[in-house]
C-alpha cells in the first residue's frame, strides 16, 4: 500500500486507491445495503442530492466527511447527479463477506458520465445522449461520435470554421478532447453558449492515435479492411481514426470492459459527408427555434409541434432528423410517397399508430442487452412487442406499398420466430423488476428450478402432514410441528407430555412449559427446505445470465426491427400532422426555384389555433431572376415570421415532411443561414454588434446561390449611416457574389432603391393602416416598400408612457419640417441618387455627412429650430408667428 494511505483505515486505504483511479467521477462506494460517499466527494453528493453530511471517525488524524444513499433507490440520486453534470463510479462488492480477512473486495464495476448512459431511469426517454471525441490539427478537425444507448457510431473530418456548427447539430451531452487542444477547441465553438465544456485529460494520452483507431474500428465492425463503410483511402480520415480511439476506449473503460474493451453492440460507422445533409449554423437552429425556443424551453418548437409520436424511439429519430435535412431530393421523395400512401387509409394509420403505442423502446433494450446491463422486465417487454410484430406487418401491408420506402420498413420488421419462442418460454408472464428477489424465470424453464420452487411453496403442507402422522404415532395430542427463523423446524411437545416422546426424537431446546424436538426425517427436510430458496435465486440468476449470453447474437436484428418501428412511427406523425394541421405535398424539382404559395408559420399558426385565432398565409417566389426579398414594413408587421416561415416550409419539405402552404415548388438546397434578433456574449467579451457582424460575415463567406439567407435588421447595432452603409454593401454583396435566395427585412427604407439597379432585387413590405390613433398589423406581404415603420406607433403599443410618445411625436415633427426646410431630398431619395455612384469602398457615412455641411441652414431655419412652442403662451406665440413671416418675406 503506497505510503500516502498509511495512515488510514483499511477501509479508507481501499477507498483511496479507487478513488484515485478515477479522479473525475463521484466514487459510490457499496458498504452493505449503502452507497457510501467520503471526503470531498460527500460534500459535492451532498450539496446536489439534499442528503446529509456527516462523519465516520477519523482517518490519518482528521474526521471522514461522510453521505450516503440506500443501494435499492440508488437511481433516483445517480439521475440527479448526472443531470447536475458530474461523473459516478459505481464501486461493489465483489468478494465475499463472509470469507473475506480485512476489507470485502471492491471493484468498480462501471462509471456513468453524461455521454455514456443507457440506463431507463437515467435517460431522457425522447433525446439521445451523445458521447463525442475531437481531435485537431492543421486546421482540421477530427470527430466521432456515440450514443451508447443504441450503438449508433459516426466519425466526420472538417475545417475548423466549421466546427461549431457540426458541434450544433450534434449536440454532445459530453466531449472529450486532449487536455492541450481543450483551449483552442473551447474558443472554436464559443458561438454556442449553451454548449458544456470539453473534458480534457479524462482519456489517456497514448490512446489519441490515429493507428490504434483504425485498428479498433476493424476489429470492432470485424472487417478485414473499411472500404465496407465507405473509407476507400485511410489517410484521408487520420484526424478521424484518432478521434475514435479515443470515444471507443473512454465508451468501454465506463462499461467496465477496460481501455482495450470492445463494445459489443455498434453494426457498423457511419462516415457522415457534410454534403449529405442541409447545413445550418448554431444561430440558425437557434433562431428558427428547431427543438428549443429563444428562452431555452423545449415548447413551443418545430420539434413539439411535429412529435405525435407514439414511441420514444420515433421522437428521438425525428429529433436527428430536424436538425438533418436531407439534401438528397430521392430520398426525400421516399418520405413524401409514404406519407401520402398512410394518408390514403388513414384508417390503417390509426390502426398502425395505435400497435406503437404498446411496442416497448427495443432500441435502449438492444443495447442493455448487448452490454450485459438487462432487467428482467426489459426482457418481457422486447417478448411482448415480438409477439405484435406479425401483426404490424399485417396492417403496413395493406397499404398499397409496391417498391416503396414502406415496403422496406415492412420487409425489416420479420420477426426472429426463434427468438420470440425463447423470451416465451424463459421469462414469466409479469417478471420481478429485480433480479436478486427471484420470480424472473418461467416455470417448465428448468426442471431443477421448478423442484427448488415447488420445495418451498410445499413447505407449509409438509409440516401439517408431519404433525399428523406424529400425533398419531405418538398418541400426543397437543403435540406441533413449528419453524422459526432462530432454531429453524422442530417439534415442540408439552412437558406433561414428554414421557410419550419417541427414542428417536433428539432435543433442541428447553421451554419453561415445553420441549422442543428435532428428527432425522425433519432434520433432513430442514437443510433441504432453508436451502432451496437461496439455491433458486442462485440458479434464477445463472439461467438469467446464461439467457443474456444467447440472446448476444440476436442484437443486431433487433436493432433493425427498433430502427423500421422509429422511421414508421415518424412517418405515421407527419401523416396525422398533415391530416390535422392541413398541410400539402411539397414538389421538389430540380430547378433553382423556391415558389410558396399561401405559406403559413407552422408553430406560430398551432398557438394562435388554441386561441382560436387564424393566420394570415403569404406567398414568396425565388427563381434565377428574382434572388432577393427586400422586406419593409413595421415592426410587429410579421417580417421575421415571414421570413422563419419560408426557411421553416423549405427544412421540412427536405425532412420529409408535409408542408403548411397551399402549395410548395422547392429546388435544391445546400445551406439555410438566418441573421436575426439581438444578443450579445459578454462572457467572451462580444457586444450585439460584433455578434450580428460575426453572423454576417460568416453567412457572406459561405452563402451559395443554392442556400437560403435570411436577414433580419442588419446594421442597426450602431449608428444609422454606419449601419445603412453596412447593410447596403451587405445586400449587395449577397446580390453580386453569393447570389442566394435571400430575404433581407430592414428598416432602412434607403434600401428600397437596390430593384432600381439590380433585377433580381424585388421590394415587397408587411402591410399596415392607421384607423385613428390605432395602428392595425394586417400582415400581408404585398409589392412595394413602405412609407414609413410606424416605430412611434408601435412604442405605444407596447405602453410607452403617453407623455413621451407626445414629446416624441413633436419632435419627429420638428426634425421633418427641418429636413423639408433645408430643402434637400428625402433620405430615401438621396441614397437612390447616389447608391451607382458609390463603391462599397466608399463611406456613406461621410458622403451623407459632406452633403449636409455644404448646405448652410437659413435665418429662418434657425429661427424654427430655436422656437419652443410648448413654453410659449398664446400671446407669445403669435408674436413668434408674425416675425417668422418676417423672416419669410
Amino acid at each position: 500500500m503506497s505510503d500516502a494511505f498509511a495512515g488510514h483505515s483499511p477501509a479508507m486505504q481501499q477507498f483511496l486507491r479507487i478513488k484515485a483511479q478515477n479522479p473525475h467521477a463521484l466514487l459510490f462506494f457499496r458498504m452493505g445495503d449503502f452507497y457510501e460517499l467520503f471526503f470531498e466527494d460527500a460534500v459535492i453528493a451532498s450539496r446536489i442530492l439534499g442528503i446529509t453530511l456527516t462523519q465516520r471517525g477519523a482517518s490519518n488524524g482528521a474526521p471522514i466527511k461522510m453521505a450516503g444513499v440506500p443501494y435499492h433507490s440508488a437511481e433516483q440520486y445517480l439521475a440527479k447527479l448526472i443531470q447536475a453534470g458530474q461523473s459516478v463510479a459505481i464501486c461493489e462488492q465483489v468478494g465475499d463477506p463472509a470469507t473475506s480477512k480485512g476489507p470485502v473486495e471492491r471493484q468498480v464495476m462501471r462509471i456513468l458520465t453524461p455521454g455514456t448512459l443507457t440506463d431507463k431511469a437515467l435517460l431522457s426517454e425522447r433525446q439521445d445522449a451523445t458521447l463525442m471525441a475531437c481531435f485537431v490539427h492543421q486546421q482540421q478537425v477530427g470527430i466521432a461520435w456515440l450514443t451508447l444507448a443504441s450503438g449508433d457510431l459516426r466519425i466526420t473530418t472538417c475545417p475548423q470554421v466549421d466546427f461549431a456548427q457540426h458541434i450544433a447539430r450534434i449536440s454532445p451531452a459530453q466531449w472529450l478532447c486532449m487536455e492541450e487542444q481543450a483551449e483552442l477547441l473551447s474558443g472554436l465553438t464559443e458561438d454556442i453558449p449553451a454548449l458544456v465544456s470539453p473534458d480534457k485529460g479524462l482519456v489517456p494520452a497514448w490512446i489519441w492515435n490515429a493507428d490504434e483507431g483504425k485498428s479498433r474500428l476493424t476489429q470492432l465492425l470485424n472487417l478485414p479492411d473499411l472500404q465496407a463503410i465507405g473509407i476507400d483511402n485511410p489517410s484521408e480520415h487520420i484526424l478521424a481514426f484518432t478521434a475514435v480511439s479515443a470515444l471507443l476506449s473512454f465508451a468501454a473503460y465506463t462499461q467496465g470492459l477496460g481501455w482495450e474493451g470492445k463494445l459489443p453492440h455498434i453494426p457498423t460507422c457511419v462516415v457522415e459527408n457534410h454534403q449529405s445533409f442541409i447545413s445550418m449554423d448554431a444561430a440558425t437552429r437557434r433562431n428558427l427555434e428547431l427543438t428549443q425556443t429563444l428562452r431555452g424551453e423545449s415548447d413551443p418548437t418545430l420539434f413539439s409541434l411535429l412529435d405525435a409520436c407514439e414511441n420514444p424511439m420515433g421522437s428521438r429519430l425525428l429529433r436527428h432528423c430536424i436538425h438533418h435535412p436531407l439534401r438528397s431530393q430521392v430520398e426525400t421523395a421516399k418520405r413524401h410517397q409514404a406519407i401520402e400512401l398512410l394518408l390514403s387509409e388513414y384508417f390503417v394509420l390509426q390502426e398502425i399508430r395505435s400497435f406503437l403505442k404498446q411496442i416497448a423502446d427495443i432500441e435502449r433494450i438492444a443495447s442493455r442487452i448487448a452490454l450485459k446491463t438487462i432487467r428482467p422486465r426489459d426482457l418481457a417487454s422486447l417478448r411482448d412487442t415480438l409477439q405484435i410484430l406479425p401483426h404490424a406487418q399485417e396492417l403496413l401491408r395493406s397499404l398499397p406499398q409496391e417498391d416503396s420506402l414502406l415496403s422496406q420498413l415492412t420487409n425489416d420488421l420479420n420477426t426472429p420466430t426463434e427468438l420470440s419462442e425463447l423470451l416465451q418460454q424463459a421469462i414469466l408472464p409479469e417478471p420481478a423488476a429485480i433480479l436478486r428477489e427471484g420470480g424472473v424465470i418461467a416455470d417448465g424453464y428448468d426442471a431443477t428450478l421448478d423442484e427448488l420452487r415447488l420445495l418451498s411453496v410445499n413447505t407449509g403442507q409438509f409440516l401439517i402432514d408431519l404433525e399428523g402422522r406424529e400425533r398419531a404415532r405418538t398418541g400426543i395430542n397437543t403435540l406441533r410441528v413449528e419453524f422459526n427463523k432462530v432454531h429453524g423446524f422442530f417439534i415442540e411437545v408439552t412437558h406433561g407430555q414428554t414421557d410419550k416422546v419417541p427414542l428417536d426424537y433428539l432435543r433442541r431446546q428447553t421451554l419453561k412449559n415445553a420441549e422442543r424436538y428435532i428428527t432425522p426425517e425433519l432434520k433432513a427436510f430442514e437443510d433441504k427446505a432453508l436451502s432451496a430458496k437461496e439455491k433458486s435465486f442462485a440458479l434464477e440468476r445463472q439461467l438469467f445470465d446464461e439467457l443474456v449470453e444467447r440472446l448476444q447474437s440476436d442484437v443486431p436484428r433487433i436493432q433493425t426491427i427498433a430502427k423500421a418501428l422509429a422511421h414508421i412511427d415518424m412517418l405515421c406523425s407527419f401523416a396525422v400532422k398533415a391530416r390535422v394541421l392541413n398541410w400539402v405535398k411539397p414538389e421538389l424539382v430540380t430547378q433553382g426555384i423556391v415558389q410558396i404559395e399561401n405559406g403559413r408559420h407552422p408553430v406560430v399558426e398551432a398557438q394562435l389555433a388554441k386561441k382560436s385565432l387564424s393566420f394570415s398565409g403569404n406567398d414568396c417566389v425565388f427563381n434565377q431572376t428574382r434572388r432577393m426579398l427586400m422586406i419593409t414594413g413595421p415592426n410587429m408587421g410579421g417580417k421575421s415570421t415571414y421570413m422563419r416561415q419560408v426557411a421553416l416550409i423549405t427544412l421540412l419539405a427536405y425532412l420529409g415532411s408535409y408542408v403548411p402552404a397551399s402549395k410548395a415548388v422547392i429546388g435544391p438546397i445546400d445551406q439555410i443561414f438566418t441573421r436575426i434578433g439581438a444578443s450579445d456574449d459578454l462572457a467572451s467579451g462580444r457586444s450585439t454588434f460584433m455578434v450580428e457582424m460575426t453572423e454576417a460575415a460568416g453567412i457572406l463567406h459561405r452563402a451559395t446561390p443554392n442556400s437560403l439567407v435570411l436577414m433580419d435588421e442588419i446594421g442597426r447595432g450602431t449608428s444609422t449611416f454606419d449601419g445603412l452603409a453596412l447593410a447596403w454593401s451587405i445586400a449587395k454583396h449577397l446580390l453580386e457574389q453569393n447570389q442566394s435566395y435571400c430575404l433581407f427585412a430592414t428598416h432602412y427604407l434607403e434600401l428600397a432603391s437596390l430593384p432600381a439597379n439590380y433585377s433580381q432585387c424585388t421590394n415587397v413590405h408587411l402591410s399596415a393602416m392607421e384607423q385613428g390613433k390605432n395602428l392595425i398589423f394586417l400582415h400581408q406581404v404585398k409589392p412595394g416598400h413602405a412609407s414609413q415603420s410606424y416605430g412611434l406607433q408601435v412604442a405605444s403599443l407596447a405602453g410607452v408612457p403617453k407623455s413621451v410618445i407626445v414629446q416624441a411625436r413633436k419632435k419627429l415633427s420638428q426634425l421633418e419640417a427641418q429636413s423639408a426646410a433645408e430643402g434637400s431630398s428625402s433620405q430615401a431619395d438621396l441614397f437612390a441618387q447616389t447608391t451607382h455612384e458609390v463603391t462599397s469602398s466608399d463611406s456613406l457615412e461621410n458622403y451623407f455627412a459632406q452633403d449636409q455641411l455644404d448646405q448652410e441652414p437659413s435665418e429662418l431655419e434657425i429661427a424654427i429650430k430655436e422656437l419652443d412652442p410648448d413654453s410659449l403662451s398664446p400671446k407669445q406665440a403669435l408674436e413668434a408667428l408674425y416675425q417668422l413671416k418676417n423672416l419669410l418675406n
